[in-house]
């Protein structure tokens, strides 16, 4: 959609689809009175959608529209799929968390294309670069993912695709369709519209599809913050949760050519991010483009199927201080030239590229009726910049005070490159019993080029007291880092082994045993500035710590059992599932308190405020449980009522230092009272999360209360349009988010623990949106 689209264009484009759609008929794109044929219908690989039944948690279309409503967060989507929870970052920038592993830990594959966060404090995560309204099918693995689609991870796995492209009947004349959106959500007045079509033949598919949400900072139930601010501070309201505005552009084109049984499509996507502002960053996005390009071949044969796919990414990224954030503070001296002359206040600007280029190619192979072979290889080139220009901007000056005279260097040529083969055997002993066994080995290699400073003991420009300051290294000095021997290869072994029994409609069982790794991003192992400073920039986890990086991490090794017991009615409307889980990890890589003076473990663990911490190989466990289930309550006059629930418990420890693990969600719990009646559809539904207490002690994690929360939603649906619409948090209830993190929304976000005017920036945690009603209106044409 163009950069200028605006909700009111959308309801305009509504008002023409309503009127081509309010005499339609059906569901399904038709032709003369005949269906169009999708894709899917015609390339039918069995296999997969076995591999798929066994482990797998597929979001189904029907779920998704209800899901996406009013919503820009496309992680959002996965909020009600058991054992997934969400770390809050920006308004659209959640990361999943899956059994208490997020982020890089998962495994999540856009379109079949592995990609990363191009951030030191991941603002730009996967799932941020589609838009919900673009999601066509999402399949979630929560225990033990298949070797086929894990990799590189230690967690989950997730795959989101867009909607696969559809063809005109054999015989029959092109056909143009598609859906055109638009929401409003009453807390933050976030606002957005959608639109996509596609014009097929038999043989021809082309697509496009654009998408623009915006919103101010939102507000909380009540007010939350702990500090005072000094009075040069910009004005925030005390319930408003500064630094959580945003604003994004997305669009995709796409071209597919079918012959037979055989697919070749190339899809071009562009994302463009004004800003997005981070609640629990000291920074914020104020400018983010990622463009990536995917080519695909599909085919079915006697023997099976083959796909191969290449796929490129670019990403050019920008941070800054937002309007919420100081960027001058008052006890810094104004920088000055050698004439006297006063050069104009400057933020501090932190830029950050990558290029991406990946190929794979995977067989599966019908062997026989019960025995089918999966092959596959995947090699991916990822490269990464990260670079603070100065500021102020010097030139040949000299600069007393501020961050100059020279480009700081916090990744320079990052490389890291993955090759991967593996092999994968389904047999379907008798109807009742199923295995899955896979093996899959990678080599993961990484480097970095030499490294600077903002000023260097050869460029003695600045005078003040920065001066020599960002000269330390995670080993010594700038130079002893520049000419250690920075490259690191690791050979990594992935096992999988899953059992299915069903012994009847009614009942399914399934067991599960992995062996998982993961190689360290270039971030963990090498950010080499001891600066406190620098370090509180590199932080990607939201709790207003330092991280320092270590150049001898190992990859991380998890061994991971899951049981899950599923009984249902034919129809499906009485389930209940229950998944308990178990995972050793070996060399996790978690962090320590560091004296960054002497680089030493800190002899004293600080208490209470924001610290400094290196990345290190310990050792960990998680295990927990998922329940999950539906029920019929009743069939009245008044329509059909039933009940729906999904309960979720986690533990991590670290065995090593006997802490807790860092951001994992308390005990909660999520249940609806449902009902339909004709074509509307509503649902009652009670939110409740225990007190966090069990927190991170090495990172002073904060505790936060427990709390629970009401929200409607109903939706009613014609043939071609649909209305969504609903309140969250009813009762305007004021709580904190257990995974949000610390709150540095506001003020001297750089001052680490004390904001200018003196006030603690450190014990308050992020909060939750207050009351928030919604709608939502899209049409088919």
């Amino acid at each position: 959609m163009p950069r200028h689209c605006s909700p009111r264009l959308a309801l305009s484009l509504l008002a023409l689809a309503i009127a081509q759609a309010v005499h339609a008929s059906g569901e399904s794109p038709q032709v003369d009175g005949k269906p169009v044929v999708e894709l899917s219908k015609v390339l039918v690989f069995a296999p997969d959608e076995n591999l798929r039944q066994l482990l797998g948690s597929p979001l189904r279309p029907a779920d998704l529209p209800a899901r996406r409503a009013a919503n820009a967060d496309t992680a959002s989507l996965l909020r009600d799929i058991p054992g997934v929870s969400l770390r809050a970052g920006g308004g659209f920038s959640s990361l999943p968390v899956i059994h208490g592993l997020a982020d890089d830990r998962n495994r999540i594959l856009l379109d079949g294309m592995d990609l990363s966060s191009t951030c030191p404090n991941h603002m730009n995560p996967v799932l941020a670069n589609i838009a919900p309204s673009d999601v066509g099918a999402i399949k979630v693995y929560t225990g033990v993912s298949p070797v086929s689609v894990g990799g590189d991870s230690i967690g989950g796995s997730i795959l989101v695709d867009t909607p696969p492209p559809a063809f005109a009947a054999p015989g029959e004349a092109g056909i143009l369709n598609g859906e055109v959106g638009t929401f409003y959500r009453s807390n933050g007045d976030a606002h957005g519209a959608n639109l996509r079509a596609s014009y097929a033949t038999e043989s021809f598919n082309m697509s496009y599809s654009g998408s623009a949400a915006q919103a101010d900072d939102y507000k909380a139930g009540g007010r939350f913050k702990s500090f005072v601010l000094n009075a040069a501070a910009p004005h925030v309201a005390p319930r408003e949760v500064g630094s959580s505005a945003y604003k994004t552009r997305d669009q995709s084109f796409g071209m597919a050519y079918r012959h037979e049984n055989q697919l070749l499509e190339v899809k071009f996507g562009i994302q463009h991010v004004p800003y997005e502002q981070f609640p629990n960053q000291r920074m914020d996005m104020l400018d983010n483009h990622e463009k990536r390009f995917n080519v695909r071949y599909l085919g079915q044969f006697d023997w099976g199927s083959l796909e191969a796919r290449a796929y490129h990414e670019k990403v050019d990224h920008h941070m800054d201080f937002g309007a919420d954030k100081v960027s001058q503070y008052g006890m810094l001296m104004p920088p000055m030239n050698t004439t006297g002359g006063v050069y104009p206040v400057e933020g501090m600007p932190m830029n950050s590229a990558s290029r991406t280029d990946g190929v794979s190619l995977k067989a599966d192979l019908a062997l026989s009726g019960r025995d089918h072979l999966r092959l596959g290889t995947e090699a991916q080139r990822y490269r990464l910049d990260d670079w603070w220009p100065p500021s102020p901007d010097c030139g040949v000056g000299r600069c007393i005070g501020g961050m100059a005279p020279l480009t700081f260097w916090n990744i320079h040529n990052g490389e890291r490159d993955r090759l991967a083969t593996y092999a994968e055997w389904q047999a379907a002993w008798t109807p009742q019993w199923m295995t899955l066994f896979g093996v899959r080995f990678e080599h993961v290699r990484t480097d970095t080029g030499d490294v600077q400073g903002y000023n260097t003991s050869t460029t003695p420009l600045n005078t003040g007291m920065m001066k020599n300051m960002y000269e330390t290294s995670s080993v010594g000095t700038r130079a002893d880092f520049n000419a250690m021997d920075r490259s690191r290869g690791d050979d990594n072994l992935n096992v999988s082994a899953l059992l299915r029994y069903t012994p009847d409609t009614h009942q399914s069982y399934e067991f599960g045993l992995a062996r998982k790794v993961r190689s360290p991003n270039l971030y963990e192992r090498y950010v080499w500035s001891r600066s406190s400073m620098t370090l509180e920039m590199n932080n990607f986890i939201g709790d207003g710590n330092g991280y320092l990086g270590n150049p001898n991490l190992k990859p991380e090794v998890a061994y991971t059992a899951s049981f899950t017991g599923d009984w249902h009615s034919s129809d499906e409307a009485y389930a209940l599932r229950v998944t308990p889980y178990y995972t050793r990890a070996l060399d996790y890589i978690d962090a320590v308190q560091w004296n960054a003076a002497t680089n030493q473990p800190a002899s004293t663990r600080l208490r209470n405020q924001f610290v400094i911490l290196k990345w290190m190989n310990q050792a960990a466990r998680l295990y927990g449980i998922d329940l999950s289930g539906q029920l019929p309550l009743a069939d009245t006059a008044a329509g059909h009522f039933g009940l729906a629930g999904v309960v979720t418990y986690t533990r991590g420890r670290n065995t090593d230092t006997h802490d807790d693990l860092y951001g994992i969600m308390p005990l909660n719990a999520r249940l609806s009272l449902t009902h339909r009646q004709g074509r509307w559809d509503d649902a009652l539904e009670i939110v409740a999360v225990k007190a966090k207490h069990d927190v991170s002690e090495m990172r002073n994690e904060i505790s936060t209360p427990g709390y629970a929360l009401v929200n409607l939603r109903g939706s009613y649906g014609w043939d071609k349009v649909r209305l969504d619409v609903g309140v969250e948090n009813l009762f305007d209830r004021r709580y904190d988010l257990p995974l949000g993190g610390a709150y540095l929304g506001e003020g001297a976000t750089m001052s680490f623990n004390k904001e200018a005017g003196g006030a603690s920036l450190w014990g308050t945690a992020v909060p939750g949106p207050g009351r928030s009603v919604y709608a939502s209106l899209s049409v088919k044409f």
